[in-house]
């Protein structure tokens, strides 16, 4: 079946929400396909929680339409929604158990005993909280309230489900843990996930797709794969990890690549791919490339020739696994990522000039 016949899991058109003087969201467009794993990545403010907000039907857009499997929800109140929300504080009914926290939504829909008894187990069973049943939440950890949390999400069995930031309150192990349990949780599951995060390595990690919002629009949308290697702005670029910028002006293009000649000398990059717009010659061009990208030579090499920039070690980051490298440059500093795959001390010492070559292929070319 072609991608354009399939009905949009969440649909939103227009979408305008205003606090005030303050906009929160402004006019953003997103189709969520059934069945994956779709994040709204961004800094605090930027518009994502507001947007799930409204998906849910707890807060209600000031222009624009949602649409949750081909149906208008813009007038359906929460309660009525085919979906389910989990909320990084839990909500979890501290005077009840685990088992009736999690049976507690199909008791208010008056669901018989007997389905209600099987259901809850099987829920407890899918968040792996079955010995916990009978406990209160204040004899759970963190981590363990999350699965209850869950537990009662899913045992409505929605067509979606509506994750605000779940994780953000747990330490970093625990959170690593979550991740590849919820993403196995939702593979086994089939159903539509929207996860709200700041992480950008959650995002990365876990989605099939992001949608990177800033200022209440939707900066850029794609995989983590595309999001990563192939930012089209400053702002993705830098949110999505960190990024090297070469500024300058393109004097060339050829066949393949384009060439612009920046105050570090003469760089050469590839085409970037379609739909972007080609490179014209006498433009200003901005050139991101990623830390771990970049390649280090010992000393001053050949500096003249394309593509390379000599600079001096002003900072040296030992991060077990990687090392991380500052270089002082008049317009900044630039940034370099290497493994320490050998045993030993790290490649280079504070002071020592280095060549940094930046391959044609890892430089993107950005808008703006």
């Amino acid at each position: 079946m072609e991608e354009s016949s399939v009905v949009p899991a969440i649909e939103v058109k227009g979408l305008v929400r205003r606090f005030g003087e303050m906009t929160a969201l402004d006019h953003v467009d997103l189709a969520i396909r059934p069945g994956e794993f779709f994040s709204l990545l961004g800094p605090s403010g930027c518009g994502k929680t507001t947007l799930l907000r409204i998906v849910a039907g707890l807060d209600l857009a000031d222009e624009g339409s949602v649409s949750i499997a081909g149906v208008d929800a813009s007038e359906t109140p929460a309660h009525q929604r085919p979906v389910n929300t989990v909320f990084q504080s839990y909500a979890l009914f501290p005077h009840l158990s685990v088992r009736d926290n999690v049976a507690f939504g199909l008791r208010m829909k008056k669901v018989a005993k007997a389905e209600i008894a099987e259901r809850v187990r099987a829920a407890l069973e899918l968040a792996q909280i079955t010995t916990l049943a009978d406990r209160k939440p204040s004899q759970l950890s963190g981590g363990q309230k999350q699965r209850v949390a869950l537990a009662r999400a899913l045992i409505n069995e929605p067509k979606v489900l509506l994750l605000d930031e779940p994780l953000g309150a747990l330490d970093l192990k625990l959170r690593k843990e979550l991740q590849v349990e919820l993403l196995a949780l939702q593979r086994r599951l089939g159903i539509t996930f929207v996860f709200v995060t700041h992480d950008q390595e959650e995002a990365l990690v876990m989605s099939d797709r992001i949608a990177v919002m800033k200022a209440g629009r939707i900066e850029q949308l794609g995989d983590a794969e595309t999001l990563y290697e192939r930012p089209r702005t400053r702002f993705v670029g830098r949110f999505l990890g960190s990024c090297n910028l070469l500024e300058g002006r393109i004097n060339e293009v050829g066949a393949e690549d384009f060439e612009v000649e920046s105050a570090h000398g003469r760089v050469r990059a590839l085409l970037p791919p379609p739909p972007a717009d080609p490179p014209t010659v006498g433009a200003q061009a901005t050139l991101a490339i990623r830390p771990e990208k970049v390649r280090l030579l010992a000393g001053d090499v050949s500096r003249e020739a394309p593509n390379r920039l000599c600079l001096q070690v002003s900072e040296q980051i030992y991060v077990g696994s990687q090392s991380h490298y500052l270089f002082s440059a008049r317009e900044g500093y630039w940034s370099a990522t290497t493994l320490n795959s050998r045993a030993g001390a790290q490649q280079f010492a504070l002071g020592d000039l280095v060549t940094l070559e930046l391959p044609p292929s890892a430089l993107v070319l950005l808008e703006d």
